[in-house]
């Protein structure tokens, strides 16, 4: 099985954690939201190095909350709502201590099927259908997480040749083409609402 991975157009270093640690890529799908994928994508780098050592489940869940704000609302903030942001990064990393002994992998490795894997993402705070179905689009186009059924359990997000979300960026030209899906989705959601 080829495994390919994410390339995103932000600091090496960053794109290197991603592929490394399951806790930084399921960090960056969190942050993922009212702010550029890059920056999604690169803030749990950010985290790491302002703890000064790589990311831990257990630790991100016990953490003092006031504390973990701050290092979120630090300048450049890691997202546009650093207090929301930090408390859910903390509520996801709790459930996986709770659920997958605080190991981000166990939540997809050995999952039956696509179904499975999905019900598992959507049980996450924060991933609701949408946001549940782009991440087992990215574990599967991009990680090689690829369950009986995956595709089908990721929606159009898991078409492949599509270019509908983070799981289909792989270059410039890839996050070009996705940026321009979601302009007109945004735009079609626009018009739709207006009545135009």
């Amino acid at each position: 099985m080829v495994r390919m991975t994410l390339v995103l157009p932000i600091d090496p270093e960053a794109n290197r954690l991603l592929e490394r640690s399951p806790l930084a890529l399921l960090l960056g799908m969190v942050l993922d939201q009212q702010i550029p994928m890059e920056k999604a994508f690169s803030s749990p780098y950010v985290l790491a190095q302002r703890l000064g050592h790589e990311l831990d489940a257990a630790e991100l869940a016990g953490y003092d909350p006031e504390a973990l704000v701050a290092l979120f609302a630090q300048p450049p903030a890691l997202h546009r709502f650093p207090k929301a942001m930090a408390a859910r990064v903390q509520e996801v990393c709790q459930v996986l201590v709770e659920r997958y002994d605080g190991d981000a992998a166990l939540l997809w490795s050995g999952v039956a099927d696509g179904p499975e894997l999905l019900r598992r993402v959507s049980a996450l705070p924060g991933f609701g259908r949408q946001k549940a179905q782009i991440f087992v689009a990215l574990l599967g186009k991009r990680f090689g997480v690829t369950p009986q059924d995956w595709r089908k359990a990721a929606g159009d997000y898991g078409d492949p040749g599509a270019y509908r979300s983070v799981a289909d960026v792989t270059d410039a030209d890839s996050l070009r083409r996705v940026r321009e899906f979601k302009q007109q989705v945004k735009a079609a959601a626009k018009a739709k609402a207006t009545g135009s």
